[in-house]
């Protein structure tokens, strides 16, 4: 796909270990979180603790999911887990405001890609209503189309047994439901 939206995207690319930090920055379509954010969440959330269970034990950030939630509450945001038996059919995508999967992805150190496979953080989000892929591993964000694409984009990597998706809502639409139509 390659339809550009009206406005440019908001993209970061890859450093360290800070997928986490940029999903939700790309999710913002702008720079909220850096790394010096991420690990003062991580000692608000684990304050008494000499090595934080939140990062990275060598600091190159590998946040978890609780500094992930953490981040978006102080947005005014929440995220919801999708329950994989589900149908994405369900899903009121009108009240979700984008998409966070934390997927297999392969390590590489500079051009060299090696035979390891760790978990990454990825984001997903519609400008002017088209779905995209804003990977921080990708050089530019890739578009994926509208809901019949995206449907089948969040199929393929939901097959994956070690995918997870996050959606990401308001908290009053979380706290509501209203992100799942009814069946």
């Amino acid at each position: 796909m390659t339809e550009q939206p009206a406005r440019p995207l908001y993209h970061e690319r890859q450093r360290l270990e800070l997928c986490a930090a940029h999903a939700l920055n790309n999710i913002l379509q702008r720079h909220a979180f850096g790394k010096e954010e991420m690990d003062s969440l991580c000692r608000r959330l684990s304050p008494d603790t000499f090595v934080n269970p939140h990062r990275s034990l060598l600091g190159t950030g590998n946040y978890d999911v609780n500094v992930l939630m953490a981040a978006l509450l102080t947005e005014g945001l929440t995220a919801v887990w999708w329950d994989k038996r589900r149908s994405l059919e369900r899903l009121a995508l009108s009240r979700v405001e984008g998409f966070i999967m934390n997927i297999p992805s392969n390590v590489n150190l500079g051009p060299l890609s090696l035979p390891l496979r760790r978990q990454h953080w990825v984001a997903i989000r519609a400008v002017d209503g088209i779905y995209y892929n804003l990977d921080s591993k990708l050089k530019a964000p890739k578009g994926i189309g509208g809901e019949a694409e995206l449907w089948t984009f969040l199929t393929e990597h939901l097959l994956q047994s070690s995918c997870q998706l996050l959606l990401v809502v308001q908290r009053d639409v979380e706290a509501d439901g209203s992100w799942l139509t009814s069946a």
